[in-house]
């Protein structure tokens, strides 16, 4: 058990915060583009927009976390031997999966903080979760464009994603069937990662 990254690989933390979050963010696109497609009569659809709602929220948290998490611990380096268009690549990608999995559950608590019908969040069930008190006081009128800027944003970086997770797959593939340099073994437990030269 190794709590923080070494050169080599990643902790157990930031491993744990990886696939948590994955898990959690490719359910709730699931759910998100399943619910979408209800009509407004569905009695399930309240339901599945609290569920949603939670499990962003709870994105959120764990993404800000992740990123405290990743500021304090040095990250493992990318094989020596990378093409520097690749190593560029890697870099992007990953400021922008690190992007979207704070900003697209941020954006969806904004749209919901400026929803005119004003439903609270309840959490799982537990507890409601308070809208930001950004827009307090603002009429239905004026809460109206500002919900849809926002719930455009949202569904803009939810489909970011559905495109970036995919080839953040592939990448961690091709690095552990054709390049095989231990890259996709390092955020992986207890694996055991080489130096590489």
């Amino acid at each position: 058990m190794q709590a923080r990254n070494s050169d080599l690989r990643y902790g157990d933390v930031a491993m744990s915060f990886h696939w948590l979050i994955a898990i959690l963010l490719i359910s709730n696109i699931c759910v998100g583009l399943y619910m979408a497609d209800l009509p407004r009569s569905d009695p399930s659809k309240f339901v599945l927009f609290q569920t949603h709602k939670s499990i962003g929220l709870t994105v959120l948290v764990l993404s800000i976390l992740r990123v405290g998490w990743r500021l304090m611990n040095p990250v493992p380096a990318l094989p020596a031997g990378m093409n520097p268009a690749l190593r560029g690549a890697a870099h992007v990608s990953h400021f922008l999966l690190y992007f979207l999995i704070v900003f697209i559950p941020l954006t969806g608590w904004i749209m919901v903080s400026a929803s005119p019908l004003g439903n609270p969040t309840s959490y799982f069930g537990l507890f409601d979760w308070p809208n930001l008190p950004l827009f307090t006081g603002m009429t239905r009128e004026q809460l109206h464009p500002i919900h849809e800027t926002w719930e455009s944003a949202h569904v803009f970086l939810a489909w970011s994603a559905i495109v970036l997770i995919p080839i953040h797959v592939l990448a961690a593939l091709y690095h552990y069937f054709i390049r095989r340099d231990g890259v996709l073994q390092r955020m992986w437990f207890g694996t055991h990662v080489e130096p590489t030269v």
